[in-house]
């Protein structure tokens, strides 16, 4: 199988955890790819085989007003730092991806600029969408033009224009060559021209062995994304919509009725799971008991898919939109501050010991999905390979539960794999006559490894 598959993606905003300026002003933070680095070693170290980095490239201000795709943002340093950079996570196992910020530019892009120069006569006036030279905007440019979510920052391009689809084209095949990516997240793919993507797949296949293509797509069906003409995967919005609603309203239906429907559509693709980015609010902002970052660590690295952590959640840190702005969910961070957490912080321990996990045993990423049992307030269900399981069992209630369910491999014992992590509970368990039975204590999630 593809390496994408057996994954576990770590996601860093640049800009944003080096403390870049938010407009950009053409000079350098000292030392931001130093401690990018320093953070891909602390995510193998935590088990991600994966890091995806982005925005990357030149930009106005937040990353995905592009102003040069072949030039590394200035704020964080040179193209040849990234090279390295890329270098240092290959020689770690990891794989790097970047965002492909192809559906818009800004307006400080050059062929945008020719627009505003010469109006009717530029060269690259078909390069965007919905010109009219009889409109106008609040930059009083003279024009009005297609954007992307209003925003006239971002300048939307003709994707069905041949000029610029190879243009984009030729940008991937520099990426490649010169900082050699393994893959690239495409920015607002459920707004990307479908015949363009089609395109994309086709030079994935052609410029580099399992080259990844990951589409940011909100609503929908997710297979008429990702399926195998075009992406290979897509942001799983819908479950991690699931995920923080379904224990604020102790309904574990919601998310199982969430992954029937997904495997439903998308059958066997992986679809790129998360509990939060660079677009959502935290998960201890938006969870009414912070205990079940727990439960939806376990849910992320446990279900059908490919898992990720944006960084610093794996602290539990908090992240909250303030007057609209997403920078209070980039922040700032020094590892130096969470140097000891993997010890004594309960989620920065969770998460190490599901990378481990992960890595250990087959049957958490090759294994059939059996659910064995579900209420509003427990659910449990198997990763099943070769006559292996692991059994995930988790309660959102405030009172103990007790799981009863039919053993999905033949076993006598089951052992709890996450007795190590910080503030773990003991639970009981049982085995007779091919049935199971499990007590867990309130707002409590582990995973038990069935054994012969």
């Amino acid at each position: 199988m593809a390496w994408y598959d057996n994954a576990v993606f770590y996601h860093i905003y640049p800009l944003g955890l080096c403390g870049c300026a938010h407009e950009n002003d053409g000079q350098p933070t000292p030392g931001a790819f130093e401690k990018l680095n320093a953070w891909a070693q602390h995510a193998a170290d935590i088990g991600c085989t994966a890091i995806y980095i982005g925005p990357l490239f030149e930009s106005g201000s937040h990353g995905y007003d592009t102003i040069d795709y072949r030039l590394v943002d200035r704020r964080l340093g040179t193209n040849t730092e990234f090279k390295d950079f890329v270098a240092q996570c290959h020689a770690r196992g990891q794989k790097v991806i970047v965002d492909g910020v192809f559906n818009h530019v800004g307006r400080d892009f050059f062929a945008f600029q020719d627009l505003k120069a010469n109006r009717e006569n530029a060269r690259y006036k078909d390069w965007f969408c919905d010109v009219n030279f009889w409109g106008n905007n609040e930059y009083n440019d003279g024009f009005s033009y297609g954007n992307w979510g209003g925003f006239n920052l971002l300048v939307k391009l003709n994707q069905r224009n041949p000029e610029v689809q190879n243009y984009h084209y030729d940008t991937i095949r520099f990426w490649v060559d010169e900082f050699d990516i393994d893959g690239i997240r495409l920015d607002a793919a459920d707004v990307l021209d479908f015949d363009f993507m089609r395109g994309l797949r086709r030079l994935a296949n052609e410029i580099k062995p399992e080259f990844w293509l990951m589409g940011e797509v909100i609503h929908g069906d997710y297979s008429r994304w990702a399926n195998p003409e075009m992406l290979h995967s897509v942001t799983n919005y819908e479950l991690h919509k699931g995920l923080w609603s379904g224990h604020n309203d102790h309904n574990y239906f919601e998310i199982a009725h969430t992954m029937r429907r997904l495997q439903g559509l998308c059958h066997d693709t992986r679809l790129y799971t998360f509990s939060d980015n660079h677009d959502v609010e935290r998960l201890p902002n938006k969870l009414r008991n912070r205990e079940h970052i727990r439960h939806i660590a376990i849910l992320v690295y446990t279900l059908w898919g490919i898992p990720s952590i944006y960084y610093g959640s794996e602290f539990g840190i908090e992240g909250k939109k303030e007057w609209g702005s997403d920078w209070p969910l980039r922040p700032c961070l020094e590892l130096s501050d969470y140097k000891d957490a993997v010890n004594t912080n309960p989620v920065t321990s969770v998460y190490a010991a599901l990378g481990k996990l992960k890595a250990q045993l087959p049957e958490l990423t090759w294994g059939e999905v059996k659910e064995l049992q579900l209420t509003t307030q427990c659910y449990a269900f198997a990763r099943v390979l070769d006559g292996e399981a692991c059994v995930v069992v988790l309660n959102n209630g405030d009172s103990p539960a007790q799981l009863e369910f039919q053993l999905p491999v033949e076993a006598s014992a089951a052992k709890d794999l996450l007795t190590d992590t910080v503030g773990a509970q003991p639970i009981m368990t049982g085995i007779e006559w091919g049935r199971m039975k499990v007590q867990l204590p309130s707002n409590y999630a582990t995973i038990l490894k069935l054994e012969k």
